[in-house]
């Protein structure tokens, strides 16, 4: 179970393919396209086992919801949320700045949020309150106008409070690739918005991939991984519990211990079987831990080029010089520095987002952040004095291309 690893190997078998649900998917979303909201009730019964009236959760089920759950519960969401949004509004830009680069020509960027956002939240093994937060309170503080949620039902009463205090507009009681569908494309009950973010199983991936066409999307963000990078000093006990910690997500989680030293590997290994027994989700962390192992590396750059290979989702830094590491690290999705910083922290309560690209795509993708919800225009006020300057090269440059009116359309101006 716990065992050396070959880091490309283990890094392939993340990847995995979606084509062996692409078929299945493609039939879902034409199902959607072309019955809408019967094709909701029908699928939802289908898989989910529910039968519901209506789409929409009611306000009255919200309601109903805050009384089911326990007031201390209540309060670590305002707090998770509060958190959350102080992070994220530390990265929102200004609505617009300009700079004169030279006489006459001043340039700038307008940024302005999306109009719409769909978030997915995943159901299924578990509820996940903290993925409602992690995915609609940045777009709030976007300024998105209409942020909804689709989750599948039942729908555990934590995540419709989630989603509450969160300012959510809309909830849909709709999972799978069927919710992806009538996000992008609508249904009688559900309005086609501008991008859809969220995690979720292979046929929410793949359906958010066969709509990009129709809808923007964040990110590929699949089953949850950690890779702990560590030498001698580490907490072999602090290593072995953030690894039942990840895998104790879902059974097709990952996790990967790069270090420099045989002999905390070993004790990584042997702490993990005391824990293991003991542990709560054990059926679930049993499977998970079919997918986790070790590499020992000769050096501690060495190790740094296996964490940037492998592109962690979460990265665990726990060696002597934590930031000197850190400042060599290229790839991962969320980075977690020293002893005292397990990932849980980033899954609920630091502020930073846990919505993260997976499987080697921390190599091209950020995680989720403001600017998801976000877009910029580029702006040019241009003087008469500015034109000049550059005029003489416009004209070259759109001669030179064939662009006759581009250029005339600067000389004109010049001439009067």
């Amino acid at each position: 179970m716990w065992s050396k690893v070959n880091i490309s190997e283990w890094t392939a078998r993340r990847k995995g393919t979606l084509s062996e649900v692409r078929q299945p998917v493609e039939d879902i979303i034409n199902n959607v396209r072309n019955n809408g909201d019967s094709a909701l009730f029908e699928l939802t019964e289908r898989f989910d086992k529910v039968k519901r009236d209506s789409i929409k959760v009611s306000r009255e089920e919200i309601e109903k919801a805050y009384e089911s759950v326990d007031p201390s519960l209540i309060e670590a969401l305002k707090t998770s949320k509060k958190n959350i949004e102080a992070f994220h509004l530390m990265q929102r830009p200004s609505d617009m700045w300009l700079k004169e680069v030279c006489p006459g020509l001043t340039l700038g960027v307008k940024t302005t949020p999306l109009e719409s956002v769909g978030a997915y939240i995943p159901g299924g093994r578990a509820s996940y309150p903290s993925t409602v937060l992690m995915c609609t309170v940045p777009a709030k503080v976007a300024g998105v106008r209409k942020v909804v949620c689709c989750t599948p039902p039942p729908i555990n009463p934590l995540t419709l409070v989630a989603a509450d205090l969160a300012g959510v507009d809309e909830i849909y009681a709709v999972g799978g690739a069927q919710a992806i569908a009538a996000m992008a494309l609508g249904t009688e009950s559900v309005e086609p918005v501008q991008k859809i973010v969220g995690p979720g199983n292979v046929f929410v991936t793949t359906a958010k991939f066969m709509l990009k066409d129709t809808v923007e999307i964040d990110f590929p963000a699949g089953p949850s991984e950690i890779a702990i990078l560590a030498d001698e000093t580490a907490d072999p006990e602090f290593a072995a519990a953030d690894i039942m910690a990840q895998a104790e997500h879902d059974p097709n989680a990952a996790c990967i211990l790069v270090t420099t030293s045989q002999k905390l590997a070993d004790s990584v290994g042997s702490e993990i079987e005391k824990m293991l027994p003991l542990a709560q989700r054990k059926e679930i962390i049993e499977k998970s831990l079919n997918n986790a192992g070790y590499v020992v590396s000769d050096s501690l750059s060495d190790a740094i080029d296996s964490i940037n290979e492998i592109a962690p989702e979460h990265l665990s830094i726990q060696v002597a010089d934590p930031l000197s590491a850190l400042n060599k690290i290229k790839h991962a999705g969320s980075i977690f520095v020293g002893r005292y910083a397990p990932v849980a922290c980033g899954d609920y309560a630091s502020g930073t987002n846990h919505v993260l690209p997976t499987a080697g795509y921390a190599s091209t993708y950020s995680g989720l952040d403001v600017m998801h919800f976000m877009k910029r225009s580029s702006v040019q006020i241009i003087e008469r004095e500015g034109l000049d300057r550059i005029g003489d090269t416009v004209e070259t440059l759109s001669s030179a291309e064939g662009l006759f009116a581009h250029c005339n359309s600067v000389k004109i101006r010049r001439q009067n």
